[in-house]
């Protein structure tokens, strides 16, 4: 046995699991109102549920361009999902799609979401339906906090009840440094969670419910993986909540949108984007402590899984397939596309 080992050999020691969670993805354009759209944005898709043999799917949509910041105008479209709303599309063989109406529009001037309500996910327990979403209060800056909110339902066409409040929001324990509207410049940056709670995904799990969300940190820097952006998770006992951060947040490293799908007692997640652990795998036999179970060459964005009824099966039964969002090469618009999860054959 050689006893003289590089670092990448020592490293590699621990890379022992097999390829059962190993996959690769397809994209491909999908008909109907999914189509691409010039002056349209479709963003986002929700997980994907089939409900008496029609697949569901809930979306950010937004019309015109997006002026960025700085424009000197409150009322300008400074991101892609801002100025939006929750809507609802149906399909009957997951590839044309047939866009039903507004789910969740802005709220009166003065609430919590009266700006922009963008980046839903379903849930659905005990035949009610909660969609979790994205809140942006005006006016919309660089320093602009956004929180989680929760509409609920007894069928997936609605009618939508708003809570009237968001079910989550941002640590109050970092503090901004001078007046000027700029997102790097702290005194403390506070929590990983102190600037925005964001792309959030509700489960049930162990008799309680459980948030996975994505957390931005005020003054945020960048690591060895890019952006330094992490995942946390809040608990409550019941859907509406009230919702309790973990004491263990954050609980991965890296991510940016979040997918996560049950397993065999556990939890799995598609690590994407953002951080050192980037385009992997991860699970978690308690939903809080997730290790690498593989390594991705590449994700679609903003996977809208199709909640399969046996996830068990398969460690891929979760991600076999669903919804993911694309920029449009030439004109920029965004759009909702498919995409499939399978394993690669070698010879």
């Amino acid at each position: 046995m050689n006893e003289k080992l590089s670092a990448a050999s020592r490293r590699a020691l621990n890379y022992s699991k097999n390829s059962d969670w190993f996959c690769e993805f397809r994209e491909y354009d999908l008909r109907g109102d999914f189509a691409f759209q010039p002056g349209v944005t479709r963003r986002d898709p929700s997980a994907v549920l089939l409900m008496d043999g029609l697949y569901h799917c809930w979306y950010t949509k937004s019309v015109g361009e997006t002026a960025g910041f700085g424009t000197g105008d409150p009322a300008a479209k400074v991101f892609p999902w801002d100025l939006s709303e929750v809507w609802y599309a149906t399909s009957r063989d997951g590839w044309e799609w047939r866009e039903e109406g507004l789910a969740v529009g802005l709220g009166e001037p003065g609430a919590y979401d009266d700006r922009s309500v963008f980046t839903p996910e379903i849930f659905a327990h005990d035949g009610r339906y909660y969609l979790v979403y994205q809140c942006v209060k005006a006016p919309y800056v660089v320093r602009v906090k956004n929180t989680i909110g929760m509409a609920v339902a007894d069928s997936p066409a609605g009618p939508w009840r708003k809570l009237p409040e968001p079910i989550l929001v941002p640590a109050d324990n970092g503090e901004w440094l001078g007046e000027e509207d700029d997102r790097f410049s702290v005194i403390s940056k506070g929590d990983f969670d102190s600037h925005k709670v964001h792309d959030p995904c509700l489960l049930h799990y162990r008799d309680q419910f459980y948030l996975y969300y994505k957390g931005e940190q005020m003054g945020e820097g960048l690591t060895m993986g890019g952006r330094d952006v992490r995942w946390g998770v809040a608990t409550a006992d019941h859907p509406e909540g009230p919702y309790v951060k973990s004491p263990y947040n954050p609980v991965t490293n890296s991510g940016h949108e979040v997918c996560v799908w049950p397993y065999r007692g556990g939890v799995a997640a598609l690590i994407t984007t953002d951080g050192p652990e980037k385009n992997t795998i991860q699970y978690a036999q308690d939903g809080i402590n997730f290790e690498i179970v593989s390594v991705l060459k590449w994700t679609p964005e903003a996977l809208g899984v199709f909640r399969d009824k046996d996830t068990d099966k398969d460690p891929l039964a979760g991600l076999r397939w669903g919804l993911s969002h694309r920029y449009h090469d030439q004109q920029g618009w965004q759009y909702i596309r498919r995409y499939e999860a399978f394993r690669p054959q070698y010879a």
